[in-house]
């Protein structure tokens, strides 16, 4: 394996090169999930993955920050993960039916979730999205959502809006095309971090407002954290008005805390996402909140999904969640991301170049070129371009991370490969300064 500090470094990938030619022919845009072609300098194919490194088709090995876009929370192939699946499997894959599993698991998600009263399985973040505003729509008879500016809700017409700024500058408009227009007019964009603003939708009579949905870190643009009070702010104002307020907890769920954000900030929504951590890779998603809003679907709420609570998914969520709870887990987590953020930063300073690095639990932030960030503006204004490029000399360096600037680590990362890792960031930098 070639390793960060070696001076020989990956000149091509022949082997992805050729696979990612041929994949268009078979795969619409030759990828399973439309953002891993934003890869560069073009997706690499995989062949295997351990604790928290990948293995190509090309036999290079690298440090992984990617982890499966963060749901590798306990990295690749963890033996405790997969002696708790094949176990499962050798029971069945799914029965259709409802299994202590199911009921078992739910309860260890309850007890992390402070207020958790209920919980109902799916498969992915924007399934419980969905979901969570049916909930909402029922529980208030109003229709309309508010999110705001940067959050991300999944890829559903409803929330597909407001993420990325718009060709007039603005945080508005569809998030795609073929986006039902109809949708988007059900959804009120509102500025994170302006409680007055929201204040002001809330308290219009004709403004018809079902729920709030917000990420409680803006994991998707710049792993931001809430101004001190604004959370507390967004619970006194849904109680005032009588709105459900929901944390999209995809990402942060049980990764920045054993109870996520819920736990971390100490304010209670009513209802919470969970997803990305919770099955270590598996499909696994769910919903989790009050009991008076969740029981609606023994009353009339259509909950559905035929993959929902499947033997395979629940037992890579029991072992993830087991795995989490070992002692020290979370300290670790920060003390490891601390010092590949002070080492990033470092990096840059020693180039004579701004950027912003910072982290909430094990999910770290590079902005290049912005020095302070601290906006949703400032994500979107950095020097992505110049990132762009880093990202192929840390993959050179056998360093695999996102496109955008996040970066994950597992229980799997050591402090040497965090020491390796910062020492490739400041190779890499250095090709390109």
């Amino acid at each position: 394996m070639r390793t960060a500090t070696e001076k020989t470094v990956i000149e091509s990938w022949p082997q992805s090169e050729r696979r990612w030619a041929r994949a268009p022919d078979v795969l619409g845009g030759g990828v399973s999930t439309g953002l891993r072609a934003q890869f560069r300098p073009h997706p690499l194919f995989f062949e295997s993955g351990s604790g928290a490194r990948l293995t190509d088709v090309d036999g290079n090995t690298y440090l992984d920050y990617v982890l499966g876009w963060g749901p590798n929370i306990v990295g690749h192939a963890h033996p405790q993960l997969i002696g708790e699946v094949t176990r499962a499997l050798a029971r069945g894959q799914s029965f259709g039916a409802v299994s202590d599993d199911e009921v078992e698991l739910g309860r260890v998600v309850m007890d992390r979730i402070p207020g958790a009263e209920r919980v109902l399985w799916t498969n992915t973040g924007s399934e419980a999205a969905q979901i969570a505003l049916r909930l909402a729509r029922a529980a208030t008879g109003r229709r309309r959502v508010v999110k705001f500016g940067g959050h991300y809700h999944g890829w559903t017409d409803a929330f597909l809006t407001g993420y990325r700024p718009s060709p007039d500058g603005s945080l508005g408009g569809p998030g795609t095309l073929g986006h039902n227009p109809g949708s988007i007019a059900d959804v009120t964009l509102a500025p994170w971090g302006d409680a007055d603003a929201l204040a002001a939708i809330l308290a219009d009579p004709t403004s018809d407002v079902a729920a709030v949905f917000c990420e409680p870190v803006l994991c998707n643009t710049g792993v931001l954290t809430p101004p001190d009070g604004f959370l507390l702010r967004l619970r006194e104002l849904c109680d005032r008005h009588g709105v459900v307020l929901v944390f999209d907890e995809v990402i942060t769920g049980f990764r920045i805390a054993r109870g996520g954000a819920v736990e971390r900030f100490g304010v209670r929504p009513d209802l919470v996402l969970l997803a990305k951590a919770i099955a270590g890779g598996l499909p696994l998603a769910a919903v989790v909140g009050q009991a008076a809003i969740i029981d609606q679907v023994r009353s009339g709420v259509v909950h559905a999904g035929t993959y929902n609570g499947n033997l395979t998914a629940i037992a890579g969520g029991r072992a993830t969640l087991d795995i989490l709870d070992r002692p020290g887990v979370y300290a670790r987590f920060e003390a490891l991301t601390g010092a590949l953020t002070d080492g990033f930063t470092e990096a840059f300073a020693a180039a004579g170049l701004e950027a912003t690095i910072h982290h909430v639990g094990p999910a770290l932030q590079v902005i290049p070129g912005v020095a302070n960030a601290a906006t949703v503006d400032a994500y979107f204004g950095a020097d992505w371009a110049f990132y762009d490029a880093l990202v192929v000399e840390l993959l050179r360096r056998n360093v695999f991370c996102l496109p955008g600037g996040r970066w994950y680590l597992s229980t799997e990362h050591t402090q040497v490969q965090v020491e390796t890792t910062i020492a490739a960031m400041r190779a890499a930098i250095a090709e390109l300064a």
